[in-house]
C-alpha cells in the first residue's frame, strides 16, 4: 500500500489499496474509471494483450504500471485485481489471485459451473481476501427499491418472479458463441443476471425444481448441448411456493435495443423493475396496487459502476473475505440445472 499525505501534514497518513486490473476492453475500462473515481485505491497495473486498450486506460491512469506477462500482475506489489478477461479464464485466474494474496473483482459469471464457482470461492475463504462478482443490477437505485419493499412486508408473500433479459445484439466476440469457453450462451451471459435478481431479492430460498427449454437459431436444443443458446425459456420453483419464469435472449427481433424487467407479485400488491424506451442503462421502478401504479425510482442513476467501487471501499476499509459471496454458488448451481448438466 502507499502513503498519502492527509491535508501537507505528514505526521497523518492513510493507506491506499493498490489495484491492478487484468483486462480493459470495454467493461474493464468502465470499471477503472468507476474505481479510480473513488480516490481510496490507486490504479498501480494493468495488463492486457492489445496494446491500443493499455493506451486508452494510461489515459485514466497515467501513473499505471503497464504490464505484458500476466505472472507480473499476479506476482507484483498489488493488493487487489480487477478481472475483466474472457469467461473461461475467469475462474483460473481468480484463484492465482487470491493464492497470491491479492483481493479480486471479477467479472460476472466468476465461472462456468458450480464447481468452478466453488473452488473460487474456497480459494478466497482461504486466503482470507476479499471477493466480490459485478452482479451490477443489485445496485441499481430501481432494485433496491424492489428490494426494500419486498423485505419489509409490503407485497406480502410473493408467489410469482418473472424477469425477462432480451438483448437484440448479442456479443461481438467469437468466444461468447463456444460453450466450452463460456459456459453457455445467453443463459450464462444475460439470465446470471436474473436468476441472481430473484434469489438474492428473495434472501436466496432453496430452488427445489427447474425446467427450462433452450433455443439456437430457432432449433430446440437437447440438453446438454454443444451449441450456445439465443433464447431461453426456464421456470424456477422455491421452497417457499414461488414460481420463478425467466427468458432471455440474444439477437431477438424485440423492436428496441433491449427489454430488461424484473417483476414480483405479492399477495398484498407487486412491483417491477423496467428499462425504459429500449435503454441497457435507464430504468424504473414501479409499485403496484390493484390498478395504480407509483414510480418509485427513475432515471438518472449512475449505477454502471457501483458495484466495483463498492469492492473498492471495502477493500480501502480493510475488509476480508465476505462470505455473502458463497450465494454464487447457488446462482451457479440454478444455471447448471437450467443447462441439464
Amino acid at each position: 500500500m502507499t502513503q498519502v499525505s492527509i491535508d501537507g501534514d505528514l505526521a497523518q497518513t492513510a493507506t491506499r489499496p493498490r489495484v491492478g486490473f487484468l483486462g480493459v476492453g470495454w467493461i474493464g475500462h468502465h470499471r477503472m474509471r468507476a474505481i479510480a473515481e473513488t480516490g481510496q485505491v490507486e490504479v498501480a497495473a494493468v495488463a492486457d494483450p492489445s496494446a491500443a486498450m493499455i493506451a486508452r486506460a494510461a489515459q485514466l491512469a497515467p501513473n499505471s504500471k503497464a504490464l505484458s506477462m500476466l505472472d507480473e500482475l499476479f506476482d507484483g506489489d498489488v493488493d487487489g485485481i480487477v478481472i475483466a478477461t474472457p469467461t473461461a479464464l475467469h475462474a483460473e485466474q481468480s484463484i492465482r489471485a487470491l493464492a497470491r494474496g491479492k483481493a479480486v473483482f471479477c467479472q460476472k459469471p466468476l465461472g462456468r459451473t458450480a464447481a468452478e464457482v466453488r473452488a473460487v470461492i474456497d480459494a478466497a475463504r482461504s486466503a482470507n481476501r476479499l471477493l466480490a462478482v459485478d452482479l451490477s443490477y443489485r445496485f441499481t437505485e430501481a432494485m433496491d427499491q424492489i428490494r426494500q419493499l419486498v423485505h419489509n412486508g409490503e407485497l406480502g408473500h410473493v408467489y410469482a418472479v418473472e424477469l425477462t433479459f432480451h438483448n437484440a445484439y448479442g456479443p461481438d466476440k467469437p468466444w461468447f458463441y463456444e460453450p466450452a469457453l463460456a459456459g453457455g450462451g445467453c443463459v450464462i451471459d444475460l439470465g446470471v443476471h436474473l436468476v441472481d435478481l430473484a434469489l438474492w431479492v428473495l434472501d436466496f430460498p432453496k430452488v427445489v425444481q427447474t425446467s427450462s427449454r433452450l433455443f439456437a437459431d430457432g432449433q430446440l436444443l437437447s440438453a446438454p448441448a454443444d451449441r450456445a443458446e439465443d433464447y431461453a425459456l426456464a421456470t424456477l420453483d422455491l421452497e417457499t411456493g414461488t414460481a420463478v419464469h425467466l427468458t432471455c435472449s440474444w439477437r431477438l427481433p424485440a423492436g428496441r435495443d433491449a427489454v430488461i424487467s424484473a417483476a414480483f407479485y405479492g399477495t398484498q400488491g407487486g412491483a417491477a423493475m423496467r428499462n425504459i424506451n429500449g435503454s441497457f442503462y435507464d430504468f424504473v421502478a414501479e409499485l403496484y396496487r390493484g390498478t395504480a401504479c407509483e414510480c418509485l425510482a427513475a432515471p438518472p442513476d449512475a449505477w454502471f459502476g457501483r458495484a466495483a467501487a463498492d469492492w473498492a471501499q471495502r477493500l480501502a476499509a480493510g475488509q476480508h473475505f465476505d462470505p455473502s459471496v458463497e450465494r454464487c454458488i447457488d446462482v451457479a448451481a440454478v444455471l447448471d440445472r437450467i443447462y441439464g448438466r
